[in-house]
């Protein structure tokens, strides 16, 4: 069954290249102009992948995009705009977009990122899920199923991208990563590109595992390499 891809777009040249470019490569795909109908088409139908502008009329795509998470933690979302600068880019990925692309675009560059996306969101879905799908460093304690974390006895609140870093850091405890590794992985990326929102996570990931800064550090930095989460040097 050929995947579906659901675009909301409000320029019409760019809409159609789109749809033009990925119905070659044997997607379905349907286009939709501004974010209510792009939201009234998203309920009603099941897809493999979004691509979503930001400045879009109606819903603006950060708020579709917000709508899109409450429904559905896994459909990848890839979003579409101008802006350009990593405060953009770390919002957009902090609402749970998978990629984040610029305009102007290569479309094989885009194409690239689909596929990308599409395969995470693949592996997504057919990931074996267990009974008692705990993740555990030290005191660090992250259920997968639940999304229940925990440091101790408290509680911890990560967002889905922050929680996906996590995650992925623990499944690979003791392995130091590099932040190309971690952009593959957990943003989904097929590409070397702009790493500095990995570090930009990794801190948010360690203020709110450690909001005090006195428990015992879990995730170290690897000078010039990446990261690696361990309970102790």
């Amino acid at each position: 069954m050929n995947q579906s891809i659901l675009i909301v777009e409000d320029e019409e040249k760019i809409a159609r290249l789109l749809e033009i470019e990925l119905e070659f490569e044997g997607y379905q795909v349907v286009k939709e102009k501004n974010g209510i109908d792009g939201l009234e088409t998203y309920c009603k139908g099941k897809w493999d992948l979004v691509l979503l502008d930001i400045m879009i009329p109606g819903l603006s795509g950060t708020q579709l995009l917000q709508r899109i998470r409450k429904n559905d933690a896994n459909v990848p979302v890839i979003l579409l705009t101008a802006k350009s600068s990593i405060a953009d880019k770390v919002e957009g990925l902090d609402l749970g977009a998978n990629d984040y692309i610029t305009k102007p675009f290569v479309i094989e560059e885009l194409l690239a990122r689909v596929r990308a996306a599409l395969r995470v969101g693949a592996a997504k879905d057919t990931a074996p899920q267990t009974a008692d799908a705990w993740l555990s460093a030290g005191d660090l304690r992250l259920h997968e199923g639940t999304r229940e974390i925990l440091r101790g006895e408290h509680s911890v609140e990560l967002t889905p991208r922050e929680f996906d870093l996590l995650v992925h850091l623990l499944r690979h405890q003791r392995q130091v990563l590099s932040r190309e590794q971690l952009l593959v992985n957990v943003w989904g990326m097929d590409y070397v590109g702009d790493t500095n929102v990995v570090d930009v996570y990794i801190r948010y990931v360690r203020n709110k595992i450690d909001p005090t800064r006195q428990l015992p550090e879990l995730i170290h930095t690897v000078r010039g390499i990446g990261y690696v989460l361990k309970e102790s040097l």
